[in-house]
């Protein structure tokens, strides 16, 4: 882990912090905005960018759209494939 990936963490587990002070005292609203903050850290963090991101998002719309029915037991049991791939 580089210097920098060091220091994002320290951010990371301060950010997180915060965030779980402020839900503990009724600041959900900035607890939300420190969220997206946090989600902005950790992509760095693993090396996703905004592309992938969108691609996720993309690919989520297009599952919720489509409403397929309910896995039967034998689906359930098949592991699904991967949405995002995390390069270090």
């Amino acid at each position: 882990m580089s210097h920098s990936d060091e220091q994002l963490q320290s951010v990371l587990e301060t950010l997180e912090e915060c965030r779980r002070i402020l839900n503990e005292s009724n600041g959900q609203e900035s607890a939300e905005l420190l969220s997206i903050v946090i989600l902005d850290v950790r992509m760095k963090l693993k090396g996703i960018d905004g592309a992938d991101l969108k691609a996720l998002c993309d690919e989520m719309l297009r599952s919720a759209a489509s409403e397929p029915p309910p896995p039967s037991k034998q689906t359930q049991d098949q592991p699904r494939r991967p949405l995002l791939r995390v390069v270090k």
